[in-house]
Parts: structure tokens; C-alpha cells; sequence
């Protein structure tokens, strides 16, 4: 038995595998013969056959609520490796710093890649790995072993899977803008909601404050300041509020996202002139922005601490989140939950709900609870389709 101690059984992915969907059906179809077999239309799939595949690696079960990523923690010899954290990731290639500071470009194990995961991608931005040099001696390329379990984690679901934008962070600044693009509440509402599930402490940032009356802003800031956000009103052309900014990230892990056009890059522009982060103005046809950062990037920061410059965002949907859990992720909704007549309610349609009676009498706010009642019904839909 104590052979085996440390050897569990892994899923992992297909590899090498027949395409699961042809696409030379044309081609065939022209070059088919009279009397030719019809092509096969099912498989049989055995318990043995290429949707099952298991190895046996050395290693530990993941523990429960750890944001690995992974189901299993692959044993690494530490002798010989170099501790490090991911800067980007560039398709086959990772950008990593070591703990001394040397710059590496590395590769990812192939067993790594081959774990089965719901993730799109092995690695993020911020990752903590454990890596060996390779190549020729003196060279700066190396081998990703490792991959520390995550904290801070900032994810969302694409097409069915888990898009990790970020790993080990203490903070998000959610970026909007005031005007141009406008200004979109719901999506803050997504991004709160995403921060509070990976453990990350949000702070709301609106942009171009200086395209409108600073008085149309109050209802909105007074909403989310009230349930104990942090807010901030920003121009990075004035500059107004920077400082306050500039405050926020000193000595911090903070990842910034957003839409589009919002301004993410001319805000830390702005705290750190050093950057010289890429920007370019929004379509004056579609007032949509333009994607200028192409991957998430950790960047230090001169005050000290870091931030994570990622791309902009279209749509974000929740990642890992059941329709029964959104209402606990709405900090103004929380109180009432529990005062609702029966103990399964949605909130939505039935009768002597706390919630409803608290919009009906102004103590919620009615555009939050909308927000709620929208999210709640795309997250059904998607648990339906599934």
C-alpha cells in the first residue's frame, strides 16, 4: 500500500483524437459514387473508449473550495525549479517573472494542458507556478511544472466554460465610463457579483465624468455607496480624482475591467505616466470602443503594488453561479430574503414577498431589483439549456 500512497486517477482530455465534427461533407458529397455506403450517422461508445481516458499520476485530490482550477494538484519536485508569476499569456507562450525578477518566456507541461478542467485555458494572468529552465544554458526559456491553487479569482462562463481573466488579486477596479460609450449599471451589477464570488474586494471607477453634470450621477453613486461600495469619480483627461485613485492602488493587486471605450488604460496612464499604455478613441459611429489591449497583462506600478490591464469586455456572464444563489449576491436584496413568506421564493412572482414589498415602498432600489430579476431570468434560461 505504500507503493501507491500519492497515485490517484486523473480525467483527462481527449488527445489524438478523430475531429468530433467533420467538415468535408461537401467534398465528399461531390466525389461520392453510385452504390458508395452511406457514412455512419452514430458511434457506439464503450466504457474503454476515447471519452473515457484515465491515467494514473502522482498527486493530491484538489480540496474543496480551492480555485485551482484543477480536480487534481500534480506533485512537482521542487529541486531544480524556479518560483514565478504570470505576467501574460501569449497562446503557447507565458510570460513569466521569476522571484529575482529575471523575465522568462515559458511553455506549459503537456500534462497540464491534458487535465481534464472546465477551463479555457491552463493558465491566467497572475498565476503563481513553479517552472524549470530549458533550452540551451543561458537562455531565458523555461517549463511551467506547477500551478499554485488560486485565490482572488476573477472568471466568467464562455460558451460553457470557465474563462479565468485573473488570478491572485486583492482588488477590481470596474470601470465605466459616463458618456461615451454610456453608461451601463447592469454590467457593474455582473462584475459585483463576480468580484464577490472570487473573494475580491470591488470598487466602482466611472470615467469621463467630465462629458456630463456631475449632478445625474447621484442617484447611481448614491445606490451603491449606500450598500458600502466604494465609489469614484474620474476624468483622466482633467485628472479629476486620480489622486483618490492613485490611492487606491498603492501597495495593492488589483486587477481593472470593462467595457470597451470606458478608458481603463488612460486611467492607470494617468496614475503612472511611466505606463505608456496603447489608447485609441471610440467609433464616433457606434460610440463603441476599440480593442487596444490585447491580453491581460500584470503591470507594477511605480506607487508600488500591481494591476492587471485586461481587455475589454462586450458581455460578461456569470461563471459557476445556480439562479438560487443570485439573490445572496445582492448586498440590498440580502436583508429581506429571509422575511419572504415561503423559503423558496425567486422574489419574482409570489405573493407576501419582503423583497417586492420593499420596491413597492422605496426602500430598494427599483432599477437594482430589475437588474435582479433580468439576471435571474438568463441564468434559468442557460441552467434550462444545458
Amino acid at each position: 500500500m505504500e507503493k501507491r500512497k500519492g497515485k490517484i486517477r486523473a480525467q483527462f482530455r481527449k488527445n489524438r483524437a478523430a475531429r468530433t465534427r467533420r467538415t468535408d461533407w461537401t467534398r465528399d458529397f461531390r466525389q461520392q459514387k453510385p452504390g458508395q455506403e452511406d457514412p455512419i450517422l452514430e458511434e457506439r461508445i464503450s466504457g474503454k473508449g476515447e471519452l473515457t481516458r484515465r491515467r494514473t499520476v502522482v498527486g493530491n485530490q484538489a480540496r474543496d473550495g480551492e480555485e485551482g482550477g484543477f480536480d487534481v494538484q500534480l506533485a512537482v519536485e521542487g529541486k531544480g525549479c524556479l518560483r514565478g508569476r504570470v505576467l501574460s499569456v501569449h497562446g503557447l507562450a507565458t510570460a513569466v517573472q521569476a522571484d529575482n525578477g529575471q523575465l522568462y518566456q515559458c511553455a506549459t507541461r503537456r500534462l497540464l494542458k491534458t487535465l481534464s478542467t472546465d477551463q479555457r485555458h491552463v493558465l491566467a494572468a497572475g498565476d503563481r507556478v513553479l517552472f524549470r529552465l530549458a533550452g540551451a544554458p543561458g537562455t531565458s526559456e523555461g517549463l511551467i511544472e506547477w500551478v499554485q491553487p488560486r485565490r482572488g479569482v476573477l472568471a466568467r462562463n464562455v460558451k460553457g466554460r470557465q474563462q479565468v481573466i485573473v488570478a491572485n488579486v486583492d482588488q477590481a477596479l470596474l470601470v465605466s465610463s459616463a458618456a461615451e460609450p454610456r453608461l451601463k449599471p447592469h454590467l457593474i451589477d455582473r462584475l459585483l457579483i463576480s468580484a464577490e464570488k472570487g473573494k475580491i474586494r470591488p470598487i466602482i471607477g466611472i470615467n469621463k465624468v467630465d462629458l456630463v453634470e456631475p449632478a445625474s450621477l447621484e442617484p447611481l453613486v448614491g445606490v451603491f455607496s449606500g450598500m458600502g461600495y466604494p465609489v469614484l469619480l474620474l476624468s483622466a483627461r482633467t485628472g479629476f480624482g486620480i489622486d483618490r485613485l492613485r490611492g487606491r492602488l498603492t501597495g495593492q493587486q488589483t486587477v481593472v475591467v470593462g467595457q470597451s471605450g470606458v478608458g481603463k488604460s488612460s486611467l492607470l496612464n494617468a496614475v503612472d505616466p511611466n505606463l505608456h499604455l496603447k489608447i485609441a478613441p471610440i467609433s464616433r459611429e457606434t460610440e463603441k470602443g476599440r480593442h487596444t489591449t490585447a491580453t491581460a497583462r500584470l503591470i507594477p506600478l511605480a506607487c508600488g503594488g500591481y494591476v492587471v490591464d485586461t481587455p475589454g469586455i462586450r458581455q460578461f456572464q456569470l461563471w459557476d453561479v445556480v439562479p438560487a444563489e443570485v439573490a445572496g449576491f445582492f448586498r440590498d436584496l440580502r436583508p429581506y430574503v429571509s422575511c419572504c413568506r415561503f423559503p423558496d421564493c425567486t422574489h419574482t412572482h409570489e405573493a407576501d414577498c419582503a423583497v417586492k414589498n420593499a420596491v413597492a415602498d422605496g426602500r430598494l432600489d427599483e432599477r437594482r431589483y430589475e437588474s435582479y430579476c433580468q439576471l435571474l431570468a438568463g441564468e434559468l434560461e442557460e441552467e434550462a439549456g444545458q
